[in-house]
């Protein structure tokens, strides 16, 4: 039998899950600073769609944004629904939190639609009393 990592305790697991559904409506949103500001000081976020990691508050931020603004020129609105989480802590105290996340696009006057599905492991750190992303890869069944 394959030994099984081990589970993050009941209150660090529903705290994990307030912490993404607060950062996925700040990106949804358009709240491209406080949904860069979820991140660490340094934080990367590698999405499959570019050859290099995002890294930093202020390109976090950037990108949001111009997401968001493309979204708004195709009359379009995104909601990220995250699923199938898991949360594996680490002897160092940091979280791996790994989930499926789907994304549901819906053009304004239009049904809504499955726009894609993910997959998304996270490290997530304490700083103070808070959570933060210090790396994010996402990876998408449909591309290498």
């Amino acid at each position: 039998m394959t030994a099984q990592a081990p589970t993050a305790p009941a209150d660090v697991y529903a705290e994990v899950q307030h912490f993404y559904a607060r950062q996925m409506r700040y990106l949804d949103s358009g709240e491209a600073e406080t949904w860069a500001a979820t991140f660490t000081e340094d934080g990367s976020f590698a999405p499959p769609s570019l050859p290099e990691p995002v890294r930093g508050r202020p390109l976090l931020a950037e990108g949001a944004r111009n997401a968001a603004a493309g979204l708004a020129a195709a009359r379009e609105t995104h909601r990220h629904w995250v699923g199938m989480l898991t949360v594996t802590p680490a002897d160092d105290g940091s979280l791996t939190a790994e989930s499926l996340v789907s994304i549901v696009a819906v053009a304004q006057g239009g049904p809504a639609r499955l726009h894609l599905v993910c997959t998304c492991r996270d490290i997530l750190v304490r700083e103070g009393d808070r959570l933060l992303v210090r790396e994010r890869v996402v990876t998408r069944d449909d591309r290498p």
